[in-house]
């Protein structure tokens, strides 16, 4: 007797796959709200810590926590892994020291903006398609009308370090491809932090001294660490054992509009139409590119199942969809 195939699981359970990728975005939209508003958290720092001693405490809080939850080998492990690890780490110790110094000097919706220019233009030449790079010339008329509201209002200085924390970025989503290719889990992203967190240190201690002690300081970093590492980190894995890469990386892409939002909220930056009107802009091209980047069909693919690999199709790398949660 002939036996009819089984329909796949996603037609057997429709509701059950849909409900289950609502609650995916959900977590992903939540975990960029706990980026941004960790970064609104760290500009309360700097008032008491300088822009050193907030780096240090948000990277050696997180350091200690993500070892205490991952518990990393350190074993088993050649020199191209250290190696590897090593670059990851100064790649995000200077990524976020230079965004914490731009957004001391600029509102953190634009910072934000302007930084995301950095993962942009690596999906925009990894993609090597036409329609990525319409998608870029939508993302620089976004920047020119940035400038129309005012580069001078925003400091040449900011705005120039915010798209240096940008290169930066481009940076930490290639080293996070090689770590994840080569660690388990997020045992690289564990160690690359406290690689970072050993690199800022000695810094943060010359630059706030006993001030990092102050119980109130110490309440403020572990927030901080908690806001930009571990919760963010958790939400994101959570959700990519359930979304498509693509459909992550499109969510990923509402960064500086969240940002704007906890700019607003928490430190009451408040940002002229037109610098909205830019954002919106580099909003959309982010989407745009990230979209023209994937592959035909690979809206399909099946979540991916744990760590920070950040690479695609032929060792091509998916520039939005690294996850951000050592970003800030």
């Amino acid at each position: 007797m002939t036996r009819t195939p089984r329909p796949p699981t996603a037609a057997r359970h429709p509701r059950r796959l849909a409900n289950g990728q609502v609650g995916a975005i959900g977590l992903v939209l939540g975990g960029a709200l706990s980026v941004q508003f960790g970064s609104a958290v760290a500009a309360l720092l700097f008032p008491r810590t300088g822009v050193a001693g907030a780096v240090t405490l948000r990277l050696t809080i997180g350091a200690l926590l993500m070892l205490v939850v991952c518990r990393p080998r350190l074993r088993g492990h050649d020199r191209g892994d250290w190696a590897s690890v090593v670059a990851f780490g100064f790649a995000l110790a200077g990524m976020n020291s230079v965004f914490y110094q731009a957004i001391e000097r600029i509102p953190l919706g634009p910072a934000v903006t302007l930084e995301v220019l950095g993962p942009l233009a690596l999906s925009v030449f990894t993609a090597r398609r036409l329609a990525a790079w319409c998608w870029a010339g939508l993302a620089l008329a976004g920047v020119a009308l940035l400038g129309q509201g005012g580069f001078a209002r925003l400091d040449p200085v900011g705005a120039g370090l915010a798209m240096g924390a940008g290169a930066m970025w481009a940076a930490y989503i290639v080293c996070s491809a090689r770590v994840g290719g080569r660690f388990p889990r997020a045992d690289g992203l564990a160690l690359a932090l406290t690689v970072a967190a050993l690199v800022t240190l000695p810094i943060g201690l010359v630059g706030a001294g006993a001030r990092l002690g102050n119980p109130a300081v110490l309440g403020l970093g572990v927030g901080l660490a908690v806001l930009a590492s571990v919760l963010p980190y958790t939400l994101e894995l959570l959700a990519l054992r359930r979304l498509p890469t693509a459909t992550f990386a499109v969510l990923m892409s509402l960064g500086p509009a969240i940002a704007a939002i906890a700019g607003y909220l928490v430190l009451d930056q408040a940002l002229h139409p037109v610098e909205v009107l830019a954002i919106a802009l580099v909003v959309a091209a982010s989407i745009g590119a990230v979209r023209a980047g994937t592959p035909r069909g690979a809206s399909d693919d099946g979540p991916v199942a744990e760590g920070p690999v950040a690479e695609g199709p032929d060792g091509q790398l998916r520039a939005a969809v690294a996850p951000p949660a050592t970003r800030r």
